[in-house]
């Protein structure tokens, strides 16, 4: 039994002694017992949740591009709330910023690999801390992604892509959408070829065809050359299922 509770009993029987109302004053000792019971076990508990105070996010932060939107939340677990993060050694992408409650967002203007520590402590009295180091990736490269999804509309297959190019260099770009049947003969729904200038983001490129009856698979390729620097980028975008095409022309 804690020595708190046992000092409380021992008073509680001599106040019965004296008294001349032993029940009355037991009572109290009873009740009194209960409350630093209650206490303990809220202080224990208290004691083991902020010993538990640990940073949870993966060391291996998701990668980026130049450029990008990027946007991610540190979680924690255990600690005295509101906990504050701050980063304790490295740097961040410059474009980057990390905020008190955990939120790391920005646009990293540069490629590179990043290495930092971030530090953690809860608003406990005294406080507690903990560190972790973590990396990301800023990837520089020639991207494809869906601005419209591909759809039938009539008789007709149309969408849109999106490209961007976050390298150094200026590419000699080939951008070819085809409309791929059971049978295998594709049929060219969009074409275009152009030098995509270092620095362009989310360049639309729509494409569209009218098409027979049967069903398509859409696949859109963008094929990317620095031919000074023997580089090549593939990129690729795939309809998870073939389009319908119902009406003929």
């Amino acid at each position: 039994m804690p020595k708190s509770i046992q000092r409380i009993l021992r008073v509680c029987a001599l106040l019965a002694c004296f008294s001349g109302a032993p029940g009355y004053q037991l009572s109290l000792g009873a009740q009194a017992v209960e409350r630093v019971s209650a206490s303990a076990q809220t202080s224990a508990s208290q004691v083991q949740n902020r010993a538990d105070l640990l940073i949870q996010t993966e060391a291996q932060l998701p990668d980026t591009y130049p450029h990008a939107s990027y946007e991610i939340r540190f979680r924690a677990r255990g600690g005295v709330p509101p906990l504050h993060w701050r980063v304790e050694k490295g740097a961040l992408p410059l474009g980057l910023k990390l905020e008190p409650d955990g939120l790391l967002h920005g646009q990293p203007e540069r490629e590179g690999e990043f290495q930092f520590t971030i530090a953690l402590k809860d608003s406990g009295q005294p406080r507690l801390g903990v560190q972790k180091a973590f990396i990301l990736r800023v990837r520089s490269a020639m991207t494809l992604n869906w601005k419209t999804l591909a759809h039938v509309s009539g008789n007709r297959i149309e969408g849109s892509a999106d490209v961007s190019n976050t390298t150094a260099d200026d590419i000699d770009l080939t951008f070819i959408v085809l409309a791929v049947p059971p049978n295998g003969r594709a049929v060219a729904i969009g074409y275009q070829h152009f030098v995509l200038r270092r620095g362009t983001l989310s360049m639309e490129l729509p494409f569209g065809e009218t098409l027979p009856h049967g069903g398509y698979v859409v696949h859109v390729d963008a094929v990317g050359e620095v031919a000074a620097r023997r580089v090549i980028y593939r990129e690729r975008l795939e309809t998870p299922s073939a389009l319908q095409v119902m009406a003929g022309p």
